[in-house]
């Protein structure tokens, strides 16, 4: 099976698995794992924060942040495509006491413009804006980027607005990647960041998140509580190094195969994509004449190709580490092949 899901569905690679096997571990609760340690402080220095703090999931290091920025019965400003707001079990209310004020924005890329209206007025009666959540690459969007020009007018307002930014960057290398510029550079107006050494960075398990020793020193109080303080983790601390120091600078081939099979797509009259949206390794297109997403998925399935259905009419494709030049070629004779029978 050549199986575009997720990034999420890679393997470990066989200097990961041998670093697993060899890892020098103690107990991260009481802070004495050395490869837990020495990874924290390899991601905080490429984002050029303080410290950084190693989680389970990106869904346990947006919702740790979303707590530390924000005080029960505030708003989170967030794009309303974003994960914080979908996929992630309605943690922004059960866990911080929040409600999400969405907004809409073209390809999910949200501007001060967006924001700026959004910000609950100063009012005893109104309920106050406690955070601005932003999503780059935007999963849902088709892995589109938010360029550094918007992004820092965003942090220019939030700064006069005296609101904190936080960024889910789950895929923010990928993001990087794309604009030619270093992560560092990319996040450095945000007070805190989450990324994910699981997507494209190919690691089995994990996530960080970065920001001020103050911040991550709470942060730990709040990973505890929600079951994310785990013991011998150097195991997995282990591969998220390698993923770190020697993924990065290979997803470029995944931005390569993702643009294969969006001009593949493009070319059938039986499906609809916006390619110039097609940015990085997410494709994302919509079936014509309102055809059954889950059952294409479920014909590609029968002929070796796994996908998802992100909507009753549309398709989403996702490369990686896993799949190469020539599985994406293969995909995307499938692809065409299906599509025609539409």
């Amino acid at each position: 099976m050549i199986d575009l899901r997720s990034d999420t569905v890679t393997r470990p690679t066989p200097a990961m698995r041998a670093a697993m096997v060899s890892a020098e571990v103690g107990d991260d609760v009481y802070g004495e794992d050395p490869t837990i340690n020495r990874l924290e402080k390899e991601a905080a220095s490429i984002f050029g924060r303080e410290a950084a703090i190693f989680v389970p999931t990106g869904t346990m290091g947006n919702q740790i942040a979303i707590r530390l920025h924000t005080e029960h019965g505030q708003e989170v400003i967030c794009e309303a495509r974003s994960h914080v707001l979908d996929w992630e079990m309605a943690m922004v209310a059960a866990f911080s006491g929040c409600q999400a004020r969405t907004v809409a924005a073209d390809r999910g890329i949200l501007t001060w413009s967006h924001v700026k209206q959004a910000i609950g007025p100063k009012i005893y009666y109104r309920a106050q804006t406690g955070l601005i959540c932003l999503e780059n690459t935007h999963n849902m969007a088709g892995g589109t980027v938010t360029p550094l020009a918007v992004l820092e007018e965003i942090w220019d307002g939030a700064r006069e607005a005296d609101l904190p930014v936080h960024l889910d960057g789950a895929r923010v290398f990928n993001a990087a990647t794309a604009l030619g510029i270093s992560v560092a550079e990319l996040t450095r107006g945000f007070d805190t960041v989450m990324f994910c050494l699981s997507k494209g960075l190919g690691a089995p398990v994990g996530s960080m998140l970065v920001g001020s020793r103050e911040a991550i020193d709470r942060a730990r109080i709040h990973r505890k509580a929600l079951g994310g303080g785990m013991r011998q983790a150097g195991v997995l601390a282990a591969a998220g190094l390698i993923a770190l120091k020697e993924m990065p600078a290979r997803l470029t081939e995944d931005h390569a195969n993702a643009r294969l099979l969006a001009e593949v797509i493009a070319a059938e009259p039986g499906a609809e994509i916006d390619r110039d949206a097609v940015q990085t390794n997410i494709v994302i297109f919509k079936l014509r004449d309102n055809s059954d997403a889950a059952a294409f998925c479920v014909a590609l399935r029968h002929k070796g190709i796994l996908a998802s259905a992100v909507g009753p009419h549309s398709v989403r494709f996702v490369t990686h580490f896993d799949v190469d030049r020539k599985d994406c070629e293969q995909a995307a004779s499938v692809v065409s092949e299906q599509l025609r029978l539409l």
